[in-house]
């Protein structure tokens, strides 16, 4: 099926090298036996003139209709290749921003290069594993509300250059077009911000300051993913986003145009008067999360711990819409208490229905809460695929000063194990050799294959915003002191679960 986006490509960027057929290759009409009546038609190939080519069909150099290809280029035949705008090319041809791309190294000059440190909102949280690429075509932006978005999909614009930031933030993008005008796009997930570099100078490297390379606060300056978050007694995660440097006029409620919406759980239930934000009343949590069509409007759920289960608030018709929600590709984040979601009422608190939720009470096991007041938690290397990255950024950003381990305040410790062929353990806290799970991950649908799920569910055991609280008038009671160790353990996942969907490690 054509992509939609190659309008735009046809409009925008022009195609060398691709008039005429030869058998074989170049025209895809002349690789179909018997070729469809189209493909005699003939058109005014002139720049602009009306085209007499039923859909599907672009109009040749020598004047006649031909079916445009599809990506994966089999139509053209051996050598050639399908360009964005849907037509054959040679293999060596080179198509839009292709062509401004010089072979340096055949001059005896470093590669043509750009550089720089992609950072948070705030402008001094180095990030990894942000996608920073070159698009070859205009890039539609982001649907609204939940999708299916799996690490195997390309990424938009047909990119001629990509690579992701390392565990400092920083990347080197080579062997990208020169001259005026160069776009670039930083995006991890609906994260994307889009500049125009005014100059790029062939064979040398071309240094972007760090107020063009973090991602944006606002959306004016770019696209930002839908976050609700859930208010809650005991956790105030709802603060963390301004530390992370998104403007106040982006912390919302259900119905404005924030990005990020409140919801009250066992927490706070108002903003305070003159906020830049929402004002008056934060709407209830629990009518929000009973119904998948409340849910799927975001892309991300933040659940902020409300110092019990309350399972009286979470009837079974929540527990599986948040499942529902999450197999279509949403993104889940359960601090302590919100281990309701995943293991059921297993306290049996006085009102609850004994409800469990389906397939994810079998990722984790549970025990009675224990309490602790300061401890040091442990990344795990092994079991995270990004267990090493993780523990090198945790260094980087000075969240750890030894490798692989977080100082924390308020840990709790319900969960007592994961299922390692069903969740990834990301951190665990040892307690007299009992290595109980602190953070652990898992893609939805649960039960599917590896390569065909969605969505993603993070729980955490620790209270993260422990110096921040949940029951004064937003944003009162919010911590403006710099991040926290575990606030930046926090903000990795912040931004990781807002990207693609990646097959477990089995």
């Amino acid at each position: 099926m054509r992509d939609p986006r190659l309008a735009f490509a046809i409009l925008s960027f022009a195609v060398i090298g691709c008039g005429g057929s030869g058998p074989g290759g170049k025209s895809v009409c002349d690789n179909v036996v018997p070729p469809p009546a189209a493909c005699m038609t003939m058109c005014d190939p002139t720049p602009g003139a009306p085209t007499t080519c039923p859909g599907g069909y672009h109009c040749t150099e020598d004047g006649r209709c031909d079916a445009l290809c599809t990506q994966s280029g089999g139509e053209c035949g051996d050598g050639y290749r399908c360009t964005p705008d849907g037509q054959c090319v040679g293999n060596d041809e080179c198509v839009g921003l292709e062509c401004k791309i010089v072979q340096c190294d055949k001059k005896g000059m470093p590669p043509t290069s750009i550089s720089g440190v992609v950072y948070a909102p705030n402008g001094t949280l180095p990030l990894f594993g942000i996608n920073v690429y070159i698009p070859n075509t205009p890039v539609a932006p982001p649907p609204d509300g939940a999708i299916c978005d799996r690490c195997g999909d390309t990424l938009p614009g047909y990119p001629v250059a990509h690579i992701q930031t390392d565990e400092a933030g920083r990347f080197v993008l080579t062997d990208v077009p020169s001259g005026a005008n160069v776009p670039l796009i930083i995006q991890s997930g609906k994260w994307r911000r889009t500049i125009t570099i005014p100059m790029v100078g062939e064979c040398m490297d071309t240094a972007l300051p760090a107020t063009e390379t973090r991602l944006p606060k606002n959306k004016t300056e770019g696209s930002m993913p839908s976050i609700a978050i859930t208010t809650g007694g005991a956790d105030a995660l709802e603060c963390l986003p301004r530390k992370l440097g998104i403007e106040d006029s982006e912390i919302g409620k259900m119905g404005d145009a924030a990005k990020i919406h409140l919801y009250a759980g066992n927490g706070r239930s108002a903003f305070q008067s003159g906020f830049a934000g929402g004002q008056g009343m934060i709407p209830s949590a629990t009518p929000f999360w009973d119904d998948v069509n409340n849910l799927k409007a975001y892309d991300i759920v933040i659940l902020s711990c409300e110092g019990e289960q309350a399972p009286r608030t979470k009837p079974q018709t929540s527990l599986n819409a948040m499942k529902a929600y999450a197999d279509l590709g949403g993104r889940v984040f359960a601090s302590h208490w919100h281990n309701i979601w995943i293991g059921g009422d297993f306290n049996g608190e006085a009102g609850g229905m004994g409800q469990t939720p389906p397939v994810w009470n079998s990722i984790a096991q549970w025990e009675a809460n224990t309490n602790l007041n300061n401890a040091i938690d442990t990344i795990d290397e092994v079991s995270n695929p990004k267990g090493a990255s993780f523990a090198t950024w945790m260094l980087n950003v000075m969240g750890s000063t030894t490798r692989g381990e977080i100082p924390v305040t308020q840990p709790r410790l319900t969960a007592s194990s994961v299922d390692a062929a069903k969740a990834e353990r990301w951190v665990y806290l040892d307690q007299q050799g009992t290595e109980f799970p602190q953070i652990f991950q898992f893609t939805t649908p649960n039960e599917a294959p590896a390569g065909d799920r969605c969505g993603k569910v993070v729980f955490s055991d620790m209270h993260v915003s422990a110096d921040s609280v949940s029951n004064n008038p937003f944003p009162q009671s919010c911590s403006a002191m710099p991040l926290t160790p575990q606030e930046k353990a926090l903000a990795f996942m912040f931004f990781d679960i807002a990207s693609c969907v990646q097959p477990p490690i089995l």
